[in-house]
């Protein structure tokens, strides 16, 4: 009667093993079709996202002037720089631009500036790319102070009217003249900009076009300040550094709401709106460099990794299967599933393939390997031991788990520390590298075991005698 329970025992552990297998195979299968059919699809929803040095393209690479910024206050507005650039490239149809901050450092006696870096894969009309980046406005709101304008205003006529005369070094009451006053409201704090016609207040015409803003929760505040503690005072409102207009201020504002008024267009207030809705910059940038990529020579990088991730891949499966024959194909079986995982990961996600990150890939598949021997060998360990193969294989795993673990916490480490001070191309090399560590360590061990384990049911089955006599048991 207990012999006959545990025969039922295990035929049902049998059961449960086979189609738990059954499951990991057919996803496997359902994943590679998405892999396959999407990648042969020209118009599919997730295409391969490639970088600059694969897909062809241009690189911009932007200084930005941050002289006049508290160095606390540097990281916050590069971080909306960055992604104020990213919204406007991506209005002239740049399928995957990358946009990055290189900070600053101390290298010398001298400040390395801060830069940004706009990759524009695909893109060839690098003058164009230029322009649109270029026409985004700094928009900066100052007080007038009105003596020094005055000031300023007289030494200016003087000169004009003194050709030759030079002036410099001129101060009011014992101060450099200086008319506008920073008041730290900038275009950060804008939500929207839209264009509508005056209705004749205020000294403006009826079918003046203006440009109404709207001021985030945070520029609302600041801009109410403002008007309260300077009511009666000029407000000077500058676009790249152009006095646009200099409204009086007659009482405090509240709500966040301001208007650009400057003799506008209609069409010049539209395209005014247009750009401050793609972001007014929080700094003022200057254009460092620009480099272009030709797509040949990206296709030819792209066919180079592909090809030796195939042949790399083959003889590694080589290897195992003549090494440890059939743990050496459920290795194998694993590994394909892993780089079918990482190859939907890349389209789901989606992660910007670069040829730094295909050696990431490449990188990671060897680590996956490294796995898979160390189940192998620890397996081998338990049957010299004279354990069941069954036996030998949940050892083999549970003893090989934490050599596995270890290494693999350790190559997480290095890639979240290559991928926080790393440059873009070490950034696109950590995110893929980072990726496969934790996909190697589900695939060696849930899915290598579940292929596995479901073979031998007893030691002295037939499918338990080959194991005995493979490449385990040398």
């Amino acid at each position: 009667m207990a012999e006959q329970i545990t025969q039922e025992k295990r035929e049902s552990e049998g059961v449960i093993r086979t189609f738990r297998a059954t499951v990991v195979v057919v996803l496997g299968i359902l994943l590679g079709y998405f892999v396959y059919a999407t990648t042969l699809d020209t118009e599919s929803k997730y295409p391969f996202k490639f970088g600059l040095d694969l897909a062809g393209g241009s690189q911009l690479t932007y200084v930005a002037d941050v002289s006049s910024i508290e160095p606390a206050e540097v990281p916050e507005l590069m971080s909306v720089l960055r992604e104020v650039i990213e919204r406007r490239v991506n209005t002239f149809g740049v399928s995957e631009p990358n946009v990055q901050v290189e900070r600053g450092s101390v290298v010398g006696e001298g400040k390395v500036p801060e830069r940004l870096i706009v990759e524009l894969p695909g893109v060839t009309d690098i003058d164009e790319a230029i322009k649109q980046i270029g026409q985004t406005p700094l928009l900066e709101f100052k007080l007038v102070d009105q003596e020094a304008l005055a000031a300023q205003e007289s030494i200016d006529s003087f000169a004009a009217s003194n050709t030759g005369a030079g002036v410099s070094n001129v101060k009011l009451n014992g101060e450099e003249i200086k008319p506008y006053v920073d008041t730290g409201l900038t275009g950060r704090y804008l939500t929207r900009a839209e264009l509508v016609f005056g209705n004749g207040s205020q000294g403006g015409l009826s079918n003046e076009a203006i440009v109404s803003i709207t001021f985030n929760d945070a520029g609302a505040q600041l801009f109410e300040d403002i008007t309260r503690n300077n009511t009666g005072e000029l407000l000077a409102i500058f676009l790249d550094g152009e006095l646009v207009s200099s409204p009086r201020i007659n009482e405090p504002i509240a709500g966040g709401k301001a208007i650009i008024s400057g003799n506008f267009t209609p069409d010049e207030a539209k395209l005014l709106v247009r750009n401050l809705n793609f972001g007014a910059l929080p700094v003022p940038i200057t254009l460092d460099t620009t480099q272009t990529i030709g797509s040949s020579l990206g296709d030819e990088a792209l066919h180079a990794g592909v090809r030796a991730g195939v042949v790399g891949f083959a003889f590694l499966a080589l290897f195992m299967i003549l090494w440890y024959r059939l743990p050496g194909v459920i290795s194998v079986l694993a590994l394909m599933m892993y780089v079918i995982m990482m190859l939907a990961l890349f389209k789901l996600i989606p992660v910007v393939l670069t040829a730094a990150g295909i050696a990431g890939l490449i990188l990671s598949i060897g680590l996956a390997v490294d796995a898979n021997v160390l189940i192998a060998e620890r397996m081998k360990e338990e049957l010299r031991a004279g354990k069941s193969v069954e036996d030998s294989i949940r050892e083999g795993f549970a003893r090989a788990w934490l050599a596995i673990r270890d290494s693999n916490i350790a190559h997480i480490i290095a890639a979240v520390i290559l991928f926080w001070f790393g440059t873009s191309l070490i950034k696109g090399f950590a995110l893929v590298f980072g990726l496969g560590v934790v996909i190697s360590m589900i695939s060696a061990i849930s899915i290598s075991r579940t292929l596995l384990i479901v073979l031998p049911v007893t030691a002295d089955s037939a499918i338990g005698r080959f194991l005995m006599s493979s490449g385990l048991s040398k």
